[in-house]
């Protein structure tokens, strides 16, 4: 049995035998609510964004789709910061990417800037230490949202350790934003990390941000504010034992100098990675550095789950009130449609009340394209499961689907070159009728709409629509497989390569049989309602 099992074990025994291991949440201490900048006229950045604006009441966006332009937004959105840097993530990973965008955090309260980062409380595991050495500086707070109380040396462990609190843990918050002066932000689909921004030489994400200036700006802050002053947003201290004030960060450090959080908090590395380079090369990183920020400009809104929906979340039976739930926004935009709609989704399960929309879309002549992910690209099986119980019913209702393959031929391609490392769809992207998009956290899947708290941005312009469609274009052309039914009903995954002859295959294609079998056992065993 390996260490992660046996400490999962002994903390699940613990817990069930009233032994110790399963603590319960601590109450949370009243503090007084912390909101976003007041005045960011002020600051320069928010100078730069009131003297570009063409108008007043719309906001500015540049589409973030490859790893070296989103890596620079957010490079360039701690370096200008000069009051206020507010991060909420779902999940940041302890690598070098990571440890490049921290070290910029952290430069940032050197010279005064107030920090706050909230990040959902999941996967956090191996990141207390660090963490905990963030907050010894005066100017960053830590806080852990809807928190493990116990078994923090694993995920496993945490999550075995709160049996007794399933109905809570199981909510969590998926939101992601990084907000400088409260004048200019970045928002979307990525986490931090090396497959984010795609340096990892394995796997990476193919994602889509936006970058956001303008009355978009305050609208993502006031989300923000109502996350931080929840009271399932708990300051670390709460949850983390703190070592002695005897043992200095030096020394704890000098403990264990490998130790891989050490990239989430900023430590100093032996070298620079590789993107902080790419990023100052990219056209946004060399527009930044002449202040010369091209946005679009257009009408928008902010849209986003409350925080009450990981205390209270929707049922079935129970619906969340109206204007509560992102969903329901998402579903009104859908319902709007009038000619096309343009859907791109790691995780698409839409249950029977989003093939009622789809059969909806039909019926009034609204054509929908669909890109997700394939078998060998997802990363959760276990939702594909969800996915391709409906995938014929789609077809037969007139869906234009398509799945990701796991190589991507895209060399001279916006969202950069994936080079030999294999892919996977983490972008959540909307667009209607060619001038309305939505860019943001929530998948369309059971688990986003009732579960996880999600947010996005809706944008009015044809301009960035264009933009994403021929994103949307030159991936699903030779990189994915459409699908189709046969005369005998049974699916079939055509590829068509450029200046090549279609392949047409009858299986997951380039999925492992030892995947396929995996998917297929598990089959009966997976409930919707959590996938």
């Amino acid at each position: 049995m390996s260490r992660l099992l046996r400490t999962a074990f002994v903390s699940l025994l613990f817990c069930l035998t009233g032994l110790g291991g399963c603590a319960s949440l601590p109450p949370p201490q009243p503090h007084a609510p912390v909101q976003a900048l007041a005045d960011p006229e002020n600051t320069a950045l928010g100078k730069f964004v009131a003297a570009n604006a063409p108008a007043p009441g719309i906001s500015g966006f540049r589409v973030l789709a490859s790893g070296d332009d989103a890596f620079a937004a957010l490079t360039a959105l701690a370096d200008r910061a000069q009051k206020t840097l507010d991060l909420q993530y779902y999940l940041i990973r302890s690598d070098e990417s990571s440890r490049a965008l921290m070290q910029r955090v952290r430069a940032a309260a050197d010279r005064g800037v107030r920090v706050r980062l909230l990040i959902d409380d999941l996967n956090t595991a191996g990141q207390d230490d660090a963490l905990l050495r963030l907050t010894q500086h005066p100017r960053i707070e830590v806080r852990l949202y809807n928190p493990f109380p116990s078994g923090r040396m694993a995920t496993l462990s945490r999550v075995m350790a709160s049996l007794t609190d399933a109905a809570r843990i199981n909510h969590r918050m998926h939101n992601k934003m990084f907000v400088a002066d409260n004048a200019l932000a970045a928002t979307g689909g990525r986490n931090l990390g090396d497959a984010y921004f795609v340096q990892s030489a394995q796997s990476n994400f193919l994602d889509i941000d936006v970058l956001v200036a303008g009355p978009a700006v305050k609208a993502l802050s006031a989300v923000f504010d109502g996350f931080w002053n929840d009271p399932l947003a708990y300051p670390i201290g709460l949850v983390v034992d703190v070592p002695p004030a005897s043992v200095s960060p030096a020394a704890s450090q000098a403990e264990a100098p490998e130790h891989p959080a050490s990239a989430l908090a900023g430590e100093p590395a032996a070298s620079a990675p590789a993107i902080v380079a790419n990023a100052a090369r990219s056209t946004l990183g060399s527009e930044l550095a002449r202040n010369q920020l091209k946005l679009v400009w257009a009408p928008s809104r902010v849209l986003a789950d409350k925080p009450t929906k990981a205390s209270a979340p929707a049922t079935e039976e129970a619906p969340a009130p109206a204007h509560e739930v992102i969903s329901d926004d998402v579903e009104g935009l859908l319902r709007g449609a009038r000619s096309e709609v343009v859907l791109i989704s790691p995780y698409f399960v839409p249950g029977a009340r989003g093939m009622a929309l789809i059969d909806d879309l039909k019926r009034r002549g609204v054509r929908l394209r669909v890109l997700t992910n394939s078998l060998a690209t997802t990363d959760a099986p276990a939702v594909h499961i969800g996915y391709a119980r409906y995938r014929e019913q789609m077809l037969k209702a007139g869906v234009d689907l398509r799945e990701l393959r796991v190589h991507l031929d895209l060399p001279r391609s916006k969202v950069g070159s994936f080079g030999s490392s294999q892919a996977s769809l983490h972008a959540k992207v909307l667009v209607i009728d060619q001038r309305d998009v939505l860019i943001g956290s929530m998948n369309m899947d059971p688990r986003s709409a009732r579960l996880n708290t999600e947010m996005g941005v809706v944008m009015h312009s044809p301009e960035i629509a264009r933009q994403l469609l021929q994103l949307v274009d030159e991936v699903g052309s030779a990189n994915s497989y459409r699908l189709s039914l046969d005369a005998d009903g049974r699916l079939l995954w055509t590829l068509s390569p450029p200046g090549g002859a279609p392949k047409v295959l009858t299986s997951e294609p380039e999925a492992s049989l030892w995947l396929k079998l995996t998917v297929k056992l598990l089959s009966p065993f997976a409930p919707e309602e959590m996938l």
